[in-house]
């Protein structure tokens, strides 16, 4: 393992892993139209699910918790935005693209400000008295996703919901003999741009600073006269929005989504943190990128492996690298 490891950073590390995976997969392919089909498949998958593990990695990062509920931001970040388009059924429809952009838009916003609002409440409610406590965070945590379950059925009801789409989102793009379908490029591109802004915040902001800063030594910084408490609030909240975000742009890429949805995708979540390195936000993307590939090409490769093939991916890394892919380095 030690020899794998030192062979790897010297081939440019880690982050090259997906381009080696989609390499392999394309030898095993053969047909270079299903294997771009595959990829871009894969890489808007991976970009979505980053936006929803991305909040639980920035919270456990820079505030030591584990949140268990995060995927009870997801569902209701997904059926929030399912209503609005709903509502908004008119504008998706219309032949403009600006319409179509606006209730796109509407209903993104719609989730995350429903993240942001959720996630002051939660962190306030529940979080705030168990901090420092792992085992009473899991157990309250995973109340309080079971709550959020009822409520959803409650509110929407147990039949699955459909979710509309913009009109300029449907069809698809034709790449030779390869058929990419257009939301999902839509969707890496929201990824990709999300991640950007992430990194600027957090690595070239006086914001990120003080909170980096604030999980190495939060004596000295408040001593400085900062209050780490407030902007420790306005990080479990970006994540919470990041979660909901998420779910907004899973909704449209399923198109049919169910109370389930956040234990669903739980497990994808809390995988794509481990493999990535618990804290990591550059580590989050490379493991969900992996995770969406993974799956893309054992599904086709291998059907009856489908499902297994994130835990197999899960075992294969954590086994490699205990730390993860690109771990959070304090």
């Amino acid at each position: 393992m030690e020899n794998l490891t030192k062979i790897t950073e010297k081939l440019g590390g880690v982050m090259l892993l997906p381009l080696a995976l989609a390499a392999v997969a394309f030898l095993l392919i053969g047909a270079p139209s299903s294997w771009l089909t595959l990829t871009v498949a894969g890489l808007s998958m991976g970009m979505m699910i980053f936006l929803m593990a991305s909040g639980l990695s920035l919270v456990f990062g820079l505030m030591d918790v584990l949140n268990f509920g995060h995927s009870a931001f997801v569902s209701f970040g997904a059926f929030v935005a399912a209503s609005v388009l709903a509502a908004l059924s008119g504008w998706l429809g219309a032949p403009s693209i600006l319409l179509n952009a606006a209730a796109l838009a509407l209903a993104i916003m719609a989730a995350i400000g429903f993240g942001l609002f959720a996630g002051y409440f939660f962190e306030r409610v529940i979080i705030k008295p168990v901090y420092k406590d792992h085992l009473r965070q899991i157990l309250i945590t995973m109340g309080a996703l079971i709550v959020a379950e009822q409520m959803i059925l409650a509110i929407w009801g147990g039949a699955p919901i459909t979710v509309p789409r913009p009109a300029f989102l449907e069809g698809t793009l034709l790449v030779g003999d390869a058929s990419i379908d257009i939301y999902r490029v839509f969707a890496f591109f929201v990824g990709a741009v999300t991640y950007g802004l992430l990194y600027l915040l957090l690595n070239r902001s006086r914001i990120g600073l003080l909170i980096r800063a604030g999980v190495e030594n939060r004596e000295m910084v408040e001593a400085l006269g900062f209050r780490i408490d407030r902007l420790f609030i306005g990080v479990f909240m970006l994540g919470s929005a990041l979660a909901a975000m998420g779910g907004a742009m899973w909704a449209g890429y399923e198109t049919l989504i169910s109370p389930a949805l956040g234990g669903e995708m739980m497990i994808i979540v809390f995988i794509v943190v481990i493999i990535g390195g618990l804290g990591s936000i550059r580590g989050t993307l490379l493991g969900a990128i992996m995770v969406g590939l993974v799956g893309n090409y054992v599904g086709f490769l291998a059907p009856k492996m489908a499902l297994a093939s994130n835990m197999i991916l899960m075992m294969a890394i954590l086994m490699w690298r205990p730390s993860g892919l690109a771990p959070a380095v304090k």
